[in-house]
């Protein structure tokens, strides 16, 4: 099966017909789904414009269970709608498709059956010709193994990936898409929620930032809510002042930090300012929680990758209540920015690496070619195809760079 270029179409079986492309997203949320897909119908509306496209809902999830939605001619000329909304039209869900338990127990398949030939059965059943999975380092490398899986059994199948994540943390791609949207409209977010420092007196509020390993998003948002500060304008002489909506500690999983220290440091900043203004990446701390809950006969909860489910054990309340003793709080906020940030729309400086990246994976998909579409790391950041078997989660922040250690100095944190 190869893509004739010159009649936009394929031969098979002495027959021509056109190709078959399905869209697939999962895993959580980012400001870059709906989008991704638009601008994939827009370089496809160039160089292949009688494709017929469809979507897989929920995911593997649909992939699995044979659910999915052919869409209409009409989006090939409304595909800019989805550059103004969020989320994904087709929906998500985690499903791991090595996972054969869990996609047993949830119903996706039968007793006896491998999640990846059934996912593979379904694509040859829907003739798809170019499958692309919009995600993060989950979701590509269920994309790895489904590709995998389809060449060594001779499936016919392009699988080409976006790279999505607000958390930032696929290696090796220098920059995810929806990241930077999240970065600020967790700032907007935090610029409201500051407002709250006028409410009470000893005032401890903490900012909760996505970031499981990596502490990118909390450090970008942190940064990007510092430069919105600068521009705004204060009022002191009215106690409107700048230190109280200041940020006055950073934590990422990156860097450990003594406790009784910054307790030390944070009550002389509480006793000159009346309050304290923390952003803390989810995944801080993170290995002394578990600790502690299996110290005392807790069960951690998993999901289906082997994650801990933050949103189930709340660091940030596990942080507050430490906090709050040694601080002498009257009153404690935590707050979490990542429904809010992650749900956005994206920004322009991520829609234009949106669009330059599905142009670029429609471009390689229509010549056969399967990976992800992504500036890579390890070729000077420049936009490349990179092999699936190179992809995978975990990338840490680079906390050396320029920008943090100055946002650090800014804060008076060491």
């Amino acid at each position: 099966m190869r893509f004739v270029f010159n009649f936009r179409a394929k031969i098979k079986e002495g027959i021509s017909y056109f190709m078959k492309i399905a869209f697939l997203t999962a895993g959580g949320i980012a400001p870059c789904l709906s989008s991704s897909i638009g601008a994939l119908i827009e370089k496809y509306n160039i160089l292949a414009p009688e494709t017929e496209l469809m979507g897989y809902l929920n995911g593997y999830q649909g992939l699995l269970l044979g659910k999915s939605i052919s869409f209409p001619e009409s989006v090939k000329k409304d595909y800019s709608i989805f550059y103004d909304f969020g989320g994904s039209m087709i929906g998500n869900s985690r499903v791991k498709l090595t996972n054969v338990e869990d996609c047993i127990k949830r119903g996706y398949v039968q007793e006896g059956e491998d999640p990846l030939k059934v996912a593979a059965e379904q694509l040859k059943k829907d003739q798809i010709d170019i499958l692309h999975t919009i995600g993060g380092d989950d979701t590509n490398t269920m994309a790895a193994q489904l590709s995998f899986y389809l060449k060594e059994n001779g499936y016919d199948l392009t699988v080409v990936g976006l790279p999505k994540t607000v958390d930032n943390d696929v290696f090796p791609i220098t920059q995810t898409l929806g990241a930077w949207t999240a970065a600020e409209q967790g700032a907007v977010f935090f610029e409201n929620i500051a407002n709250e420092n006028t409410t009470s007196t000893r005032q401890l509020i903490i900012h909760e930032v996505m970031g499981r390993n990596c502490g990118w998003l909390t450090a970008k948002t942190a940064f990007d809510y510092r430069e919105r500060m600068k521009r705004r304008s204060f009022f002191p002489d009215m106690l409107i002042d700048e230190v109280r909506w200041g940020i006055d500690a950073l934590y990422i999983p990156e860097m450990d930090f003594d406790f009784q220290s910054e307790v030390e440091r944070l009550n002389k900043r509480m006793d000159e300012k009346d309050g304290i203004n923390i952003f803390l990446s989810e995944g801080a701390g993170l290995d002394a929680i578990v600790r502690e809950m299996e110290s005392q006969g807790e069960d951690v909860p998993m999901d289906a990758f082997g994650h801990v489910r933050l949103d189930e054990i709340n660091p940030g309340q596990w942080f507050a209540k430490k906090f709050a003793k040694g601080l002498n709080a009257e009153k404690v906020l935590v707050q979490k920015s990542g429904y809010f940030a992650r749900s956005a729309k994206p920004n322009q400086q991520d829609l234009d690496l949106i669009k330059q990246s599905a142009f670029f994976g429609a471009e390689q998909a229509l010549k056969g070619q399967s990976g992800v579409a992504g500036l890579d790391d390890d070729a000077d950041q420049t936009l490349s195809l990179i092999a699936f078997e190179r992809i995978k989660g975990g990338k840490p922040f680079d906390y050396n760079v320029s920008w943090y250690h100055q946002l650090l100095a800014e804060i008076g944190q060491k």
